[in-house]
């Protein structure tokens, strides 16, 4: 872990209540993919090349992942995220603490929004439409979730609903909804992917493919993809984000993107992972450690020594990443 992220976690560890530090660190079952997403990037090095002419303005190919409860981390919550993005995506929870409305009009870089299905479809649909009102970019689907995963440190310490005063803020006022401390999870199916595309013009993105297979699925209907594992949250038998990404890579063949969500901590994790075939990488338990630690300040911290750290590890590598420049470490 790059020291700057590594020092965020350790202050935000020593500020947060260690009950809802244990709802933002844990993982499912074992926590076995937990660690295994980060560890995967350890098993890999970049031969790098030399002798070649950089590319000038690489960008910075990094969103910030949907996590939910950001007023668990931060008085503020996802408004200070929101705040420090300069101009990087932030894909926003369904399950924040504050409306999705008051986050775009907060947010200095695009934001989407992440959506899980509903067993009443009257509160997907309105659901949809709040992104659209609020001027959301894109809609993101997490489809890995037909039930919670079980995290036994949030099982251990009893922790089922947000403390009083805080919501899931987007379920306000839904007809037919669970209420504003519950999120419903159901089995969907992709004609059910397909019913949403039909409701709205926002670009889609399916959150939590692994299966080559399904990214085909995927690819057809032309979402965008996040290769994932819910950052160990949910099946803690599945491979490594990391590890699951070439396989996905080659189904989709550049039909569509593929965002490589999990593990990522550092400018040569990014660096890794667009050379496995990923065209971007996605940032969770980092940005939440910053907000911890600092608020918005904390947040931009995160993001601008990834951003510069990157930089450094790609014009070491000759300014361009590629598939064959990607090494198992002895």
């Amino acid at each position: 872990m790059n020291p700057v992220l590594a020092e965020l976690h350790d202050k935000a560890r020593a500020v947060l209540d260690p009950v809802h530090y244990d709802f933002f660190a844990g993982g499912a079952g074992d926590e076995v993919v937990l660690a295994e997403n980060e560890a995967a990037f350890r098993r890999r090095a970049l031969l790098p090349r030399v002798l070649r002419e950089q590319i000038r303005d690489a960008g910075f190919p990094v969103l910030v992942s949907p996590t939910a409860f950001h007023r668990l981390a931060h008085p503020e919550g996802e408004l200070a995220t929101a705040r420090a993005m300069d101009g990087t995506v932030l894909v926003s929870s369904m399950a924040s603490t504050v409306p999705i409305a008051d986050i775009v009009a907060a947010a200095t870089g695009p934001v989407w929004f992440q959506l899980y299905l509903q067993p009443e479809w009257q509160v997907t649909e309105e659901l949809v439409r709040r992104a659209e009102r609020a001027g959301c970019a894109a809609l993101v689907i997490t489809v890995d979730s037909p039930v919670f995963g079980r995290h036994r440190r949030d099982l251990a310490h009893g922790f089922h609903d947000l403390p009083a005063g805080l919501a899931a803020e987007n379920m306000r006022d839904l007809p037919g909804s669970p209420g504003l401390r519950k999120i419903e999870m159901a089995a969907f199916s992709w004609e059910d992917v397909e019913r949403v595309r039909a409701m709205t013009t926002l670009p889609l993105w399916l959150k939590g493919i692994l299966h080559p297979a399904d990214a085909e699925l995927a690819a057809g209907l032309g979402t965008g993809i996040f290769v994932s594992n819910h950052g160990g949250r949910q099946l803690d038998v599945v491979p490594a984000a990391l590890d699951a990404l070439p396989a996905v890579a080659d189904a989709v063949a550049g039909r569509v993107p593929v965002v490589l969500d999990g593990g990522v901590r550092s400018g040569g994790d990014i660096a890794l992972a667009l050379a496995s075939g990923a065209s971007a990488v996605g940032i969770g338990r980092p940005v939440l450690w910053g907000l911890a630690a600092d608020g918005s300040t904390g947040v931009r911290r995160v993001l601008d020594v990834l951003r510069d750290e990157f930089t450094h590890v790609l014009a070491l590598c000759g300014g361009r990443l590629s598939r064959d420049m990607v090494v198992a470490r002895c």
